[in-house]
């Protein structure tokens, strides 16, 4: 399995938008892509008082994720919807092998 990582920054209030977003939109969507194994959406406040969202993506092979991304695959995918809402993003995302998983997935 491969983790998909991408940073992002976003005022409190956007990015609570932006987890309804992913949750209500992102998420069926990558659902629909063969090999992609899940999402998890982490948040961290910052001393400035905006938000740090790291977005681990959980795929079956580097396949799978070229079928998400394209023929770059660490180019960030970021959807308009979510450019709207983040401050700041990763241009390009980076990815990790799974070499041990006790979550179950």
């Amino acid at each position: 399995m491969i983790v998909r990582r991408f940073t992002a920054r976003a005022s409190a209030e956007n990015a609570k938008a932006y987890y309804t977003f992913f949750h209500g939109t992102l998420a069926p969507q990558l659902r629909n892509i063969p090999g992609h194994r899940g999402a998890l959406v982490l948040s961290r406040e910052t001393r400035r008082g905006d938000v740090r969202i790291t977005v681990l993506t959980f795929w079956e092979s580097m396949d799978a994720i070229t079928r998400f991304a394209g023929d770059k695959p660490a180019r960030a995918v970021v959807e308009p919807e979510a450019r709207a809402l983040l401050d700041e993003f990763d241009g390009d995302v980076t990815h990790h092998a799974v070499e041990v998983n006790t979550l179950g997935f």
